[in-house]
């Protein structure tokens, strides 16, 4: 089966582990033929957005990569923004896929996909969202012009060839029903997944991880991890981890920290030698620390980790916010609404004899909703 990714409606990021990466991975891993169309948005060194040359190349996760340029119609600030490009219905006659996953709902090569549908129709078309109202429509110009004058026009038109709208999240799910006005029954739920683990597989990898870092047998680790600015509320879980006085509890920082934030985070780092910043790490390292640690902290804006974090069977301390329910089964504590993050701290210290049990729970969520694999093998319906 030859499966096309186009990711023109968002970044296709070579060496990460986004859901881009992740299934095109699956794919290949299934012995299917993968290409990736995608923009030449990419991160550059400083880990923020830059953009590449066009070109055609194999991309880390194996598939064959097309780089496409944005049109010039108008200046790149606003062809960003209308996510139009040159080719891709002759890339799509060329490679004749037998499945098309368009990421990202909002974007004018949608037209062009649905067109080739129209005259393809045995080729099958989801179009996955994540979009939603924490990341999208926020301002006057985004909610009025580019979501409801420009890329929910295009939604509609494109309705009829679409086989289904994959939303990663609830309020996903929320978002592409009330404000792009689709009905339900055109719309799946198809989250952010990882990679799980078998129990010997899983217990290989947390000894040898936290044999690497000096971690004892009866330490506690948190962990939090991500492009870390105030909204992750990092600063705030330091606050309430520095009130625990048991020197078996230790909490890794994983990731990179905004300049805005950093000097308050070396101060906790400062006053408490059980926190610690690793830095950026690969996305097999932060797996691997993941498996070594015990709870994922995420009490601020939402990141692809927690998937991740319950796949590595980590206990959860979350955002009370719709996207994350799913997810919570005696795994965790929800925090913002009606619990406080420094009681769910103090939970999560004088409940640490129950970690094992919700570290079995969070591997069952993972099972049921996360496996890549199972998520990839939805393609090939």
């Amino acid at each position: 089966m030859k499966i096309v990714h186009l990711c023109v409606s968002c970044f296709y990021i070579d060496g990460f582990s986004y859901q881009e990466n992740e299934l095109v991975a699956q794919n290949i891993l299934d012995g299917h033929d993968v290409i990736v169309i995608a923009s030449t948005e990419t991160y550059g060194e400083d880990r923020n957005i830059s953009y590449m040359e066009p070109g055609e190349y194999v991309g880390s996760d194996g598939a064959k990569v097309f780089r496409l340029p944005y049109r010039k119609l108008l200046p790149h600030t606003v062809m960003k923004k209308l996510r139009m490009h040159p080719g891709v219905y002759q890339l799509l006659k060329r490679e004749a896929p037998d499945v098309i996953l368009f990421h990202g709902l909002c974007g004018w090569e949608l037209l062009t996909v649905a067109n080739y549908k129209r005259s393809h129709p045995a080729v099958k078309l989801y179009v996955d969202s994540h979009e939603d109202f924490n990341n999208s429509a926020r301002t006057f110009v985004s909610k009025y012009f580019l979501h409801l004058g420009f890329y929910r026009s295009i939604v509609k038109r494109c309705l009829s060839r679409i086989d289904k709208i994959l939303c990663i999240s609830v309020d996903t799910i929320n978002f592409v029903r009330d404000f792009y006005d689709v009905q339900q029954a055109a719309i799946e739920f198809f989250p952010l997944g990882g990679k799980t683990y078998t129990d010997d597989e899983f217990s290989s990898v947390r000894l040898k991880t936290r044999e690497s870092y000096s971690i004892r047998s009866d330490e506690v680790v948190f962990i939090q991890s991500g492009k870390i600015d105030r909204t992750k509320k990092l600063l705030e879980s330091l606050a309430a981890f520095t009130v625990l006085e048991d020197s078996s509890f230790r909490f890794f920082i994983v990731g990179h920290l905004h300049d805005e934030i950093a000097g308050e985070v070396q101060t906790f780092i400062n006053r408490d030698s059980r926190i610690k910043f690793l830095g950026w790490k690969s996305p097999g390292e932060l797996r691997d620390l993941l498996c070594a640690a015990d709870i994922y902290v995420q009490p601020g804006s939402q990141s692809a980790t927690m998937q991740m974090s319950l796949c590595c069977r980590c206990a959860v301390i979350l955002d009370d916010v719709p996207s994350h329910k799913p997810f919570l089964n005696d795994n965790g504590w929800l925090v913002g609404k009606d619990l406080a993050l420094e009681n769910a701290f103090n939970l999560a210290a004088k409940n640490s004899d129950g970690l094992p049990l919700m570290a079995q729970n969070s591997a069952a969520v993972a099972a049921r909703l996360l496996d890549y694999k199972a998520l990839a093998a939805r393609l090939y319906k």
